[in-house]
């Protein structure tokens, strides 16, 4: 599967900078261990900021799904850029370009950030919380709760701005500091003295509850885990207990309250609820993370180990966690080796390489082999036969000559089997000028991408595919490519006959249409110079003679009306030239007609109508 990675670093990439920024970070050693996780389970991963260019990235990276694939997925970790509720932005993004992702969505991730919603929610839950009071404005009046207590910003995380404080001066100070700097209402709520345990939730419908983890201050500084303790500012060593030493009543009793926590505010995939107990045992929720840090020294990877799930398994997991949310799976597969599906891991084999795929069609499209063009088509034809060989496909002299054709086999031959037809000529003239790669959203273009190198190289990764299930020796199957499509092939025409002869099955390797439709027909192409030629006359002469200019313009308009969208013909002029003398009008013009059709005898009729089209004038023709 493809997976990106979406974090917040460095990036300032957005229209504006305005509003409150975002302090807290994802170290690149966190997102090199997720990703690294991540691809020993063989997905394809990429990691992006989460700015104003997410959704080209993505889009770029993760294109619409083929039919029968899984979606690319988004492993979030954006604590977003600026701005209110920023870790709703990212997923809110998702939501809207239809990408599925790890973690909470944008409800779950407003209401676990804004503290004050999450104690009431909490508490119309029957789930405890301390006491609390909200401080709207910097002239407030002190709340009646008892001292201590702690002051924190309303909408913040990570013990951002978080403070103890044991009188109205110190409460005072500490609320001018939050409104300045965070501009924002203030959250008082009661201290309770004792121990802090986290949870860790992985899952859904229920989630499973790791075992709790405690956190031990030390004797120095406040026993809360302040910022400065995160960012390892404190000077103090900050030590995780798991599983708690609490007894295992208190402990079902944490996991209970954890899991009702968060299915109170709906979250999804992951979460870590922090609680204090006091000395009667009595638990209380403090907050709900819905993001919590993949840190891999952090209180929720250390519960994830007391488990059994190592850095690798989680990452892992909660992909597989999310994907049975969209994808209907009933749980995630337990981490062990599954029984052998061949027809899965073929699947596989294609869809992981997607990335691959495209490479090795952009590289194709740069070696022009058009069927005038010798040189060009003999360097292609010694090139897919390098990658045959590779692939440990040999070559069949019998059905193979230098001039128009060559055929490999796999080592069971293709004799009552299958055979792949293929051209590798372009029918392209060498005037027409070369369609570079370029890659959109949706289509990749090139020259013969269409009608010769995309079927070129979807055979080649299904052979690959059969190769690395060892299936590819076993089977009885062929390849012809041959070189002069454009010639109609007529140099290859009888060995193509024979060679299908002794197969079984034959596939024409060609292009394709929308719905799964198959192209099976390719039209033809006819060019015509017309030259229509008369005397020299001045400007102003009046004589019965027309112009020649104006008479051959009269038929050419004639002759392109000869077009039928019911016929399915096209006729145009391409180029047309004039010679004229000087100080006189154009004595002789000569035009490049070209007519497109998939009816030879449709082809035939208008030729036959354009030579009736032009009888009867007084000028040379030809």
């Amino acid at each position: 599967m493809k997976i990106a990675i979406i974090y917040n670093r460095e990036s300032k990439n957005v229209i504006n900078l305005f509003g409150l920024p975002n302090r807290e970070r994802y170290g690149k050693k966190a997102i090199k261990a997720i990703t690294d996780g991540l691809k020993k389970y063989k997905h394809q991963v990429r990691s992006f900021e989460g700015d104003k260019d997410l959704v080209r990235n993505l889009e770029e990276f993760m294109p619409r799904v083929l039919k029968g694939e899984r979606p690319g997925m988004v492993f979030n970790l954006s604590y977003g850029v600026q701005g209110q509720a920023r870790y709703t932005h990212v997923p809110g993004i998702l939501e809207m370009v239809g990408i599925p992702y790890v973690g909470s969505g944008p409800l779950a991730h407003s209401l676990a950030l804004d503290k004050v919603v999450a104690k009431i929610i909490f508490r119309q839950n029957g789930l405890p919380t301390p006491d609390f009071a909200v401080l709207n404005d910097r002239d407030f009046e002190a709340p009646q709760l008892p001292y201590p207590l702690i002051v924190k910003p309303k909408n913040e995380a990570v013990s951002m701005g978080i403070r103890i404080v044991n009188t109205e001066d110190e409460l005072r100070e500490a609320a001018q500091i939050i409104f300045g700097q965070f501009e924002q209402a203030v959250l008082v709520e009661q201290y309770i003295e004792g121990r802090e345990v986290n949870v860790g939730l992985l899952g859904n419908n229920p989630p499973e509850a790791f075992p709790p983890c405690e956190i031990v201050f030390g004797d120095r500084g406040p026993a809360i885990y302040t910022i400065e303790d995160k960012e390892g500012r404190s000077g103090r060593e900050i030590q995780w207990l798991c599983p708690a030493p609490i007894s295992e009543e208190l402990t079902e009793k944490a996991k209970g309250i954890a899991i009702r926590a968060f299915s109170a505010l709906g979250c999804y995939d992951c979460a870590r609820v922090d609680m204090r107990m006091d000395a009667d045992g009595n638990l209380y929720i403090l907050e709900i993370n819905s993001l919590p840090s993949l840190g891999e020294h952090g209180s929720y990877t250390i519960a994830a180990r007391e488990v059994g799930l190592n850095f690798s398994e989680l990452v892992y997991r909660l992909v597989e966690t999310a994907s049975a949310r969209y994808f209907g799976t009933p749980k995630p597969p337990e981490i062990v080796k599954e029984e052998k599906d061949i027809q899965k891991a073929l699947f596989s084999f294609i869809t992981e390489r997607r990335d691959h795929i495209e490479r090795s069609l952009e590289d194709w499209t740069a070696c022009s082999s058009r069927t005038f063009d010798p040189v060009g088509q003999k360097m292609a034809m010694e090139k897919l036969d390098n990658q045959l060989k590779e692939i440990k496909m040999r070559r069949v002299s019998e059905f193979s000559n230098d001039h128009s054709c060559w055929t490999w086999e796999s080592r069971s031959g293709f004799k009552g089997g299958t055979l792949f037809i293929g051209h590798m000529d372009v029918p392209l003239e060498p005037g027409v000028p070369t369609q570079l790669f370029r890659r959109e959203p949706e289509w990749l273009y090139g020259e013969g991408i269409g009608i010769s190198r995309a079927p070129l190289v979807m055979l080649e990764y299904a052979l690959r595919a059969l190769r690395s299930q060892r299936c590819l020796q076993k089977l009885p199957l062929g390849v012809l490519y041959y070189r002069d499509e454009g010639r109609d092939a007529v140099y290859s025409a009888g060995i193509i006959k024979e060679a299908a002869s002794r197969a079984q099955r034959v596939f024409i390797l060609g292009p394709g249409g929308p719905l799964n439709s198959l192209v099976v027909q390719r039209r033809g192409r006819r060019k015509y110079r017309l030259t229509i030629e008369g005397k020299p006359k001045r400007l102003g002469r009046m004589d019965k003679e027309p112009e020649v200019l104006l008479w051959s313009m009269e038929k050419i308009k004639a002759i392109s009306a000869l077009s039928s969208r019911k016929d399915r013909t096209a006729m145009s002029a391409v180029d047309i030239k004039v010679d004229t003398f000087p100080g006189l009008l154009p004595h002789r013009m000569t035009a490049t007609l070209l007519l497109s059709y998939l009816d030879k005898k449709k082809a035939d009729d208008i030729e036959d109508r354009i030579k009736i089209l032009l009888k009867g004038g007084k000028f040379k023709i030809a």
